[in-house]
C-alpha cells in the first residue's frame, strides 16, 4: 500500500515540470501580448514603461517612440495576429543568461497583410515577465 502514493508522486513530477514550463509559457505570453496591445494603441510611452530593464537601458523613450513610428506606422492598423511559437531559453545571442520566451506572430496590417512579428520576453529581477525585444519581418 506504501508503495501507491511514492508512485503516485514519482508519476506527478513530470506532470509538475511540464506545469511549470506550462505557466511560465502564458505568464510570457500574457506579458507579450498586453505590451503588443498597447504598442497596436499607440501607447508607445507605456509601451517603453512596461519593457524589461534591459529593454529601456539600450533605447531611450525617444529613440523608441521615433523607431517604433517608424516601423509601424507605414504599416497601417493591426488586421490580425496569430501565435506562431512560443520558446522557452535560458539563452539568447548578445544577452546575459536567464529565463527568455522568443514568440512569434503571423501578423496582417492594413498596409502589410503577412508579416512575423518576433516578440522576446525576460522574466525581469522581480520575477515579472517583461518585453525586451520586438522585430517585425
Amino acid at each position: 500500500m506504501k508503495r501507491r502514493p511514492l508512485l503516485a508522486s514519482l508519476l506527478a513530477l513530470p506532470t509538475l515540470a511540464l506545469a511549470t514550463g506550462t505557466d511560465e509559457s502564458a505568464q510570457a505570453r500574457t506579458a507579450a501580448m498586453a505590451w503588443l496591445n498597447q504598442t497596436d494603441a499607440g501607447e508607445h510611452g507605456a509601451a517603453w514603461t512596461s519593457a524589461s530593464a534591459i529593454f529601456r537601458n539600450a533605447v531611450t523613450l525617444a529613440q523608441w517612440q521615433q523607431a517604433v513610428q517608424g516601423v509601424r506606422g507605414p504599416l497601417g492598423e493591426l488586421r490580425n495576429r496569430k501565435e506562431k511559437s512560443l520558446v522557452l531559453t535560458r539563452t539568447l545571442p548578445g544577452a546575459p543568461d536567464g529565463q527568455y520566451a522568443v514568440i512569434q506572430f503571423d501578423t496582417g496590417f492594413a498596409s502589410k497583410a503577412q508579416s512575423v512579428e518576433t516578440v522576446t520576453t525576460v522574466r525581469d529581477a522581480d520575477g515579472s515577465w517583461r518585453v525586451t525585444g520586438y522585430f517585425i519581418r
